[in-house]
């Protein structure tokens, strides 16, 4: 971190600042069953003019997916994932110097992805393939480190924690220091608390409440709170309804201490990210 509540976080040589501007991080599903918008940009022309879109709307970032981490979800084979991402990845590499990030638990994917032009790993297992941590170290990549209980398929199956917000920044904390002891340096690392990942809805208001103590590690913290499940059971609407109830997550996030919002609806965010930032800053200079 250097002054002024800065951070820096190093993607593949590219110094990005945090901390000052929120990051935007535009969701890319080249999948046929994500539970938001599974099939919408599965065409890979269809996929290179969304993430385009969303660049033009404001987007720092390009979360590019080829496997549904939904609850229940099933699993993708590592051929297929890169089949599905590694295309659009060297399309929107041609056309555009925003980040791109690929979302995979796999290093044989995120290996290519890399080697396709991405510039983060978000990987929503924390290194838990045991070639991940290579690929970060070798590759200089911006790295995600998530929290889940258990697996996409499991993780929803009676969560409990003594205490989630402890429990799940000790847990960031072990992952952080074992991706430091595979040669990853501490600012190619950023921490998302895995909202919806194997949480009941108290879980989830509880996390967002302790964003400041995850973001006292001093790595930025990402919030993936976009119409996700508690949204709508909160708000009693359906994922393609849950703007407004995103959009109020992302603002508190911010006013938290959140560096990067992980969002579908990248205009709407972009807008109530820049309002919260000078809202923040006004705050901070009091």
């Amino acid at each position: 971190m250097s002054g002024n509540g800065k951070i820096i976080w190093r993607c593949r040589g590219r110094e990005v600042v945090c901390g000052q501007r929120t990051l935007i991080m535009g969701i890319l599903n080249a999948t046929p069953d994500s539970f938001s918008d599974g099939g919408k940009f599965l065409a890979l022309e269809k996929a290179v003019v969304r993430g385009l879109q969303m660049v033009e709307e404001g987007a720092d970032i390009i979360d590019i997916g080829g496997e549904s981490t939904r609850p229940g979800a099933t699993p993708v084979q590592a051929l297929e994932e890169i089949a599905r991402t590694v295309p659009v990845i060297k399309k929107l590499r041609e056309k555009t110097d925003a980040l791109i990030s690929i979302d995979t638990r796999k290093a044989e994917v995120a290996r290519a992805a890399v080697a396709a032009g991405a510039d983060i790993i978000n990987d929503i297992s924390a290194l838990s393939d045991s070639g991940m941590a290579a690929v970060a170290a070798e590759s200089g990549a911006g790295l995600v480190l998530m929290h889940m209980l258990g697996t996409p398929e499991t993780m929803q199956n009676d969560p409990r924690y003594d205490d989630v917000v402890f429990d799940v920044r000790n847990f960031l904390e072990e992952r952080t220091a074992f991706a430091v002891s595979r040669g990853i340096a501490p600012e190619q690392i950023a921490l998302d608390p895995g909202i919806g990942f194997g949480k009941t809805d108290e879980h989830n208001l509880a996390l967002l409440n302790g964003i400041p103590a995850l973001a006292a590690s001093g790595c930025p913290v990402l919030i993936g709170a976009s119409r996700k499940g508690f949204i709508g059971r909160l708000t009693g609407k359906n994922p393609d309804d849950r703007l407004a109830g995103s959009l109020a997550v992302a603002g508190f996030s911010i006013l938290h201490g959140a560096h990067i919002l992980r969002v579908h609806d990248v205009k709407e965010s972009c807008d109530a990210a820049r309002l919260m930032d000078r809202l923040r800053a006004q705050e901070k200079r009091k």
